[in-house]
């Protein structure tokens, strides 16, 4: 077993079972620090449930998941963004009727107590912050629109941005990409390759061509399992993964 203290995420023999039926079975996956890891597989291969089992909303039946050497298996999902996990899902979850500013301005982690958002001021520091975050996800000139406004492209963005401004360590993503256009996708592997110079991603993603721009490594599911792991270019000439993905 790797030693643990050189990652930021380690997930040890980890399964669940739904209803009888093993959707993540005895899975490892060791993340480094600044590393950007694509999970690739089949419908079904258990990529969305693994990110549920990291970020507190499925509990494992068996195996150990630890960040930073911490054990976070029994943590509710609060706890776990609040060490410094987060996650954002397929479909955007952002405030419509709010501009791009009000949504990044909520997200910003205001001492994370009720007190501490009674007492709250916009201070220059969360205005900075906020400026700061929109340039980074191209939405600097939008800074005012309301969501709702807002192409699909750029709420998948804005959501981004509104985990970004939490400032986690690890950043779970979705297919960010689905439904985006070609410069839009383009942009979404800048803005991504931006992002890990302060913290680690994984991407759980179907476009290959995407995958390709993106992966530092790959690590391909099927039936809950770890199929294959590697380069991009190793994954590509890997006759299993030929058979069960990508001839498809």
């Amino acid at each position: 077993m790797p030693n643990n203290t050189d990652f930021v995420l380690a997930v040890e023999g980890v399964s669940v079972s739904f209803d009888g039926f093993k959707a993540v079975n005895d899975l490892s996956l060791y993340i480094d620090k600044g590393e950007l890891r694509v999970i690739i597989g089949p419908n079904g291969a258990g990529k969305t449930t693994v990110l549920d089992l990291i970020c507190g909303r499925t509990r494992a039946t068996e195996g150990a998941i630890s960040f930073k050497n911490q054990y976070i298996g029994g943590l509710k999902e609060h706890e776990i963004v609040k060490l410094g996990i987060g996650r954002k899902f397929q479909t955007p979850s952002i405030y419509e009727d709010l501009t791009v500013f009000e949504n990044l301005e909520i997200s910003f982690p205001r001492g994370r107590n009720v007190t501490g958002a009674l007492f709250w001021k916009r201070s220059e520091e969360i205005i900075a912050r906020v400026q700061e975050v929109a340039r980074m996800i191209f939405l600097g000139d939008h800074i005012d629109r309301l969501a709702e406004t807002l192409s699909h492209g750029q709420k998948q963005w804005l959501e981004i941005g509104m985990l970004l401004i939490q400032d986690p360590e690890l950043l779970m993503l979705d297919e960010p990409v689905a439904g985006m256009s070609v410069s839009e996708r383009r942009k979404t592997a800048e803005l991504l390759k931006e992002i890990i110079k302060n913290r680690s991603v994984i991407v759980i993603e179907h476009d290959m061509k995407f995958v390709e721009s993106i992966a530092h490594r790959v690590t391909v599911l099927h039936q809950g399992k770890v199929l294959a792991e590697g380069s991009m270019e190793a994954i590509q000439a890997n006759p299993k993964v030929q058979e069960v993905y990508l001839g498809h």
